[in-house]
């Protein structure tokens, strides 16, 4: 049986103090450190996400089973989580133990073999087995040496991340450089800050990254509020007439890359002020008339922004990667077909590796139902 959501409203005014989640995506990167650095630091407010709780049982049951004897082939199932897959694959690459990494049919349709072919480069032993480029993976883990490779970077920022939290315990640390227009690259970032708050030095100039062998320092970790889950709330202060919304812990200087909402949505009338403990949003004015904006470093912001857009009537011109496609569902199609039933006709197309969205002036019908396609 299908659970539908009717959404009603008797105000346009919005008031109140919401806690938003923990990040996922720091707290992802934390359980993989603290995985790798065989230590057992506290983590505080860790996300309590699916594919985060997932990725928690997935190192407890690999820690369990690195025991067994090196023919036993232990099954780990990341369903539909792309970051989790993605990341286990370098870790299992240097953990002792035979694996066979898979997941849920989409995940069976989603690219790895940028990824493969670095750890590959790197010593690691990694067969597919299925389609090749694609999950599941058979991996035989072991020590890796670590050196200098090379990587498409504007497939996914994730197998990047993946590399490097693995660099620092590298015998030749890792010299990793990037090929191509880098996609989210405040995500590569994030990870080098995040392994930076744990005791690793790295030197990045935006085309190279180097990573000396060293170990990690484990302390005692907070994990931020998420700023990617702060969208929605930006998306109904600028939806409403009215707003005063005070959203707790977020930081100015955070390591997040869509802490980049206070100017984005600054055109749709949107007051950040920074406090001591948090962050307020007023409706402070109308919005702009139209609004475009290059979605390549922060695709994950990219439907709420563009449905604000759609919300308040707005026409404009949006680049967005095409790996939105290759998410847990694609959410390129996904935006295409629901904002249809509200009576618009978005016009992509193709541009390298990205897509073009334009958006035409149009105010939307009500009462429509809208599928969520496990997305945003």
């Amino acid at each position: 049986m299908k659970n539908i959501l009717e959404l009603k409203t008797k105000t346009k005014t919005l008031r109140g103090t919401i806690k938003l989640p923990a990040s996922k995506s720091i707290s992802n990167r934390v359980l993989i450190i603290r995985a790798l650095s065989s230590s057992d630091f506290e983590i505080v407010d860790l996300s309590k996400a699916d594919d985060t709780l997932l990725m928690q049982n997935l190192l407890c049951k690999i820690q369990n089973t690195e025991k067994q004897p090196r023919t036993y082939r232990t099954e780990i199932d990341c369903q539909n989580a792309g970051t989790v897959f993605r990341f286990l694959t370098a870790f299992l690459s240097a953990t002792p133990g035979n694996w066979e990494l898979t997941g849920s049919e989409r995940m069976k349709k989603r690219p790895v073999k940028i990824l493969v072919d670095a750890l590959t480069n790197l010593g690691a032993d990694i067969q597919h087995k299925g389609e090749p480029g694609y999950p599941p993976l058979l991996i035989k883990g072991k020590k890796l040496n670590g050196g200098m490779v090379k990587v498409d970077a504007g497939v996914s920022s994730q197998y990047i991340s993946a590399l490097l939290m693995l660099a620092p315990l590298l015998p030749e640390g890792l010299e990793l450089e990037l090929s191509g227009k880098t996609s989210s690259a405040p995500y590569i970032i994030m990870t080098l800050r995040v392994m930076e708050k744990l005791g690793i030095s790295w030197a990045y100039n935006g085309r190279k990254i180097k990573i000396k062998p060293q170990k990690y320092n484990p302390t005692d970790f907070i994990v931020e509020p998420d700023w990617s889950s702060a969208a929605y709330w930006y998306e109904m202060a600028a939806l409403s007439e009215n707003a005063d919304i005070f959203l707790p812990g977020l930081l100015q200087n955070s390591c997040q890359g869509d802490a980049v909402l206070p100017k984005i949505y600054e055109h749709f009338g949107i007051k950040t002020k920074f406090m001591e403990t948090g962050i307020r949003l007023t409706k402070t004015s109308e919005a702009n008339q139209s609004f475009s904006y290059d979605f390549t470093p922060n695709p994950d912001l990219a439907q709420s922004v563009i449905v604000t857009c759609v919300g308040l009537g707005i026409p404009g011109e949006f680049i967005v990667p095409d790996n939105l496609r290759i998410k847990e569902t694609d959410r390129i199609e996904a935006l295409m077909t629901e904002l249809k039933k509200l009576g618009y006709e978005i016009w992509i197309k193709k541009s390298g590796s990205n897509s073009i969205i334009t958006l035409p002036k149009q105010i939307m019908e009500p009462n429509n139902k809208i599928k969520t396609i496990k997305t945003y």
